[in-house]
Parts: C-alpha cells; sequence; structure tokens
C-alpha cells in the first residue's frame, strides 16, 4: 500500500508540470481528492518545484538566485535583516548626503502581465514573503503564513507557469501617470494642516485584476509586487543623480538593471516597540492616497482581503500613521506624520509611522490596514509616536483620537489596541530590515548595481 501511494505521489506530481491549459503553455494543477493529513506534504513539494522555477529565471536573466546553504551575505545581529536574499544595503541616511536615503538592493523576477485586452507584456517584480515556510526559506524571503488568509476573498489573483518558467499574472499596472500631490490646508479646528491631501494622483495605477498577493498551482500565496514593465518603473527606485519628478518612469534608470536580475529601492523609516529604524518598502496600497503620500501603485483590487480592524484574524496586520505629528526636529528624534509627508516635495520626509510587531513573528503580514490617529494637542507638545503601548496611553488620554476620516468606526478588535480604528486603506510594505544604531550610516553587500 505504501509503495502504492508514492507511485500515485509521484504521477500526481508529474501531472502538474506536464499539464497546460487550451490556449497556452501554462502549468496547471487538476483538482485531486488527497486526505487533508496529505495536502501540507503536496503543497510543499510543489511549492519547492517553483520556488526552482524562480530561482532558475534569476539565473537565465543574468544574476545570482538565492541559495540557502551557502547564501551570498551573512548578516550580524545589529544589521537584524528580515530578508535574507537581499543584494545590499546602503544604511546612509543623511539626505544632503545621500539624496535617495536609505536603499536595498533586491533580486528582480521577470514574468508576463496580462493586458485586459488578454494579451501579454513583460513586467518586473520582487518577491519579500511566501506563506509556505520552506519555499520562503528556498527563495530567501519572509515567511508570512497569515497571506494564506487571502485566498478566495477576491483581494488576491492567480498565477501559473508557462514551461520556460516564467509566471503569469491575471492583471497588469500602469508606470506612465505622474505623480501630483496637492496638500490641504488646515482645519478649522486648527489642528489638521497638510493631511489629508486636497488633490492626490498616483504615479502607478493597477488594473482590477492586479494584486500584489499571488496564489500560486500549489496554493502558496507570495508576495509579488510590480517594480516595472514598458510603461515605466516603480516611483520608489531612485535615480543615482537625485529623485527629481522628471527621473520617474525613466527605464534607463541603472537602478532598474534588468541585465543583472536586481533593482534597487528607497527604505522608509518606522517605529517599532521604541526602535526607530523599522526599514520597509511600500510598493502598492488600495487607496489613492497613500499611494501618492508613498510613491507606490494604486491597486484597487486590495480592498478586498480580509479583514478591516481584525486581528489576528484576516490577512492583513494593523499599524498606526497619525495624521498630524510633528513637523520639525526638536529633540533629535525627527519628524513624523502624513502631514509632514504630503508637505515634502516627492515625499522625501518619510512618514515614520508605528508598527506592532516584526516580521519574526509568525502573525506578521505584509499587507498593513491603515489605522490612522489625530493629535488633540499644539504641535510643540506632540511627541513621536514610537510603541503600540504609547499610542493606546495617549489614546486613553485624550491626547489622541482616531483620526475623524477614518472610515471605519469600529475599535480594532484585537489584543493590540481597543481604541484604534481603521481607515479601510491598506499598504503592502514588506519589512526589510531594523538595525542597531551602529550600522546607520555603513553599507554591507552590493548596494548599487553594477
Amino acid at each position: 500500500m505504501k509503495n502504492l501511494k508514492t507511485i500515485l505521489l509521484t504521477l500526481f506530481v508529474a501531472s502538474i508540470f506536464t499539464a497546460c491549459n487550451t490556449d497556452d503553455d501554462a502549468i496547471v494543477i487538476e483538482d485531486q481528492s488527497v486526505e487533508e493529513a496529505d495536502a501540507k506534504s503536496f503543497q510543499t513539494f510543489i511549492a519547492l518545484k517553483e520556488a526552482r522555477l524562480l530561482l532558475n529565471s534569476i539565473r537565465r536573466d543574468g544574476g545570482t538566485p538565492y541559495n540557502a546553504f551557502r547564501p551570498a551575505l551573512r548578516f550580524t545581529e545589529e544589521q537584524n535583516v528580515f530578508l535574507p536574499s537581499v543584494l545590499g544595503i546602503d544604511y546612509r541616511i543623511d539626505r544632503s548626503v545621500v539624496p535617495a536615503g536609505p536603499t536595498a538592493r533586491f533580486p528582480m523576477f521577470k514574468g508576463w502581465e496580462t493586458l485586459p485586452d488578454g494579451s501579454r507584456r513583460t513586467i518586473y517584480y520582487v518577491i519579500t514573503e511566501a506563506s509556505n515556510k520552506k519555499m520562503a526559506k528556498k527563495l530567501g524571503v519572509i515567511f508570512s503564513p497569515r497571506m494564506a488568509a487571502s485566498i478566495g476573498s477576491g483581494g488576491e489573483q492567480k498565477g501559473y507557469f508557462t514551461r520556460r518558467g516564467r509566471l503569469v499574472f491575471e492583471g497588469s499596472v500602469d508606470f506612465s501617470p505622474k505623480r501630483s500631490l496637492v496638500a490641504g490646508g488646515t482645519s478649522s479646528d486648527g489642528l489638521l494642516f497638510g493631511f489629508p491631501p486636497a488633490e492626490v494622483n498616483p504615479g502607478a495605477i493597477a488594473d482590477a485584476n492586479w494584486s500584489s498577493y499571488v496564489v500560486l498551482p500549489s496554493g502558496v500565496v507570495i508576495n509579488a509586487q510590480p517594480v516595472a514593465n514598458s510603461t515605466g518603473i516603480h516611483d520608489r527606485i531612485p535615480h543615482p543623480d537625485g529623485n527629481g519628478p522628471e527621473q520617474e518612469d525613466d527605464l534607463n534608470n541603472p537602478n532598474f538593471a534588468p541585465d543583472q536580475a536586481s533593482v534597487v529601492m528607497q527604505l522608509l523609516d518606522g517605529w517599532q516597540d521604541g526602535r526607530p529604524y523599522y526599514f520597509h518598502i511600500v510598493t502598492d496600497t488600495s487607496d489613492p492616497g497613500p499611494a501618492t503620500i508613498e510613491l507606490g501603485v494604486f491597486a484597487p483590487r486590495l480592498a478586498n482581503l480580509p479583514t478591516f480592524g481584525l486581528f489576528p484574524g484576516g490577512s492583513m496586520l494593523p499599524f498606526s500613521p497619525t495624521a498630524n505629528g510633528r513637523t520639525t526636529d526638536t529633540d533629535g528624534l525627527g519628524v513624523q506624520g502624513l502631514n509632514s509627508a504630503s508637505l515634502s516635495d516627492r515625499q522625501v520626509q518619510d512618514p515614520t509611522n508605528t508598527f506592532p510587531i516584526d516580521p519574526r513573528d509568525t502573525r506578521y503580514a505584509p499587507m498593513w490596514d491603515a489605522h490612522i490617529t489625530e493629535f488633540t494637542i499644539p504641535e510643540s507638545d506632540r511627541p513621536i509616536l514610537q510603541s503600540f503601548d504609547q499610542i493606546n496611553e495617549l489614546l486613553a488620554d485624550g491626547v489622541l483620537i482616531p483620526f475623524r476620516g477614518n472610515a471605519n468606526p469600529s475599535p480594532l478588535a484585537n489584543s493590540l489596541s481597543d481604541l484604534l480604528t481603521a481607515t479601510g486603506a491598506i499598504i503592502n510594505c514588506p519589512v526589510i530590515t531594523q538595525p542597531s544604531e551602529s550600522v546607520i550610516g555603513t553599507q554591507i553587500g552590493s548596494p548599487r548595481n553594477r
């Protein structure tokens, strides 16, 4: 019986990588009835095959695929890097020296996006998380099991592989729009200024089928985030000579290097558990406001992910930006707030949002459900928000209130806070590293393309 079961398993897996649909050379999985106890083994086996396809594509495109046994970089405890496959990080934060601020260089994959008329176009993307632990280890990405909760929600998209190992997406992204933002005026009570913006126009817009939560044929969910296609490049890819609007969508930007299968992207700062330098990237968001403020892709399909304000259920994590933080640095802790970001040119000033946990916690997910707060005190008295504990204390004291523009008035349904409310906006911002102070100002690996 055991030998028969092994033969059946082998035949099943073989069928996965030989079956194809009627109009293309896609690898698909037929519905199978298997015991629940074996389902995870099936998925992992297939997922590792998929990981090999992805890694082989990096090699074919001129890059060096991640090797979990012999990684190109080994990170120290002080560097505290969460994404093992990252190719290099520039921890310099002085924008007078480095206009783009801190950056990281990522392996970049080439695949196909599907246009509304059914035709295909080449798209480049990065992968930062996977819902299967062994696949995550194979790819050198973050293990995020809660992403699997997106399956069936309508907030995800399906992907499949061609026989040449390229991932095909259901949706597509247009990088050609020019980002613009008009800051808001002062509210009648004088507490809000700059945010919410009076007008927002995202620099990239996804169609109704696009989501970075991609369900592979194995059933594993990966976070595959678009960075470029023939319409242009992601606004978070900095130009080496600066970061001006005239350099948007420049396919000749050396930080976008298809021949090296790598891309350099800006890191945004944040606070977590009282610690700064919670460096993350912002790739796409369900709302045009944060997409414009944080230079991301407006991807409306993400709004269908489950469920606003719910944790640890659903496929998202709550985080807390503030609407009206400090716009001047009075104590060396910097500035903070969506107002500061809205008032700065091309958002060179990070919102420095507050986050609850880091990616080593299995409750982590890269999609963040924004729970915006608002100060009720004069700006000169507003502290920098550094942790959820501090936010809860200030909410209880009335120094903070949930932002008056939050769309969902119900409190956050979890142990992190019973006072926060959700905005209805989801932001895809994978966390890359949270280094110690001693690391700031250094570089590791190869943070620039050759």
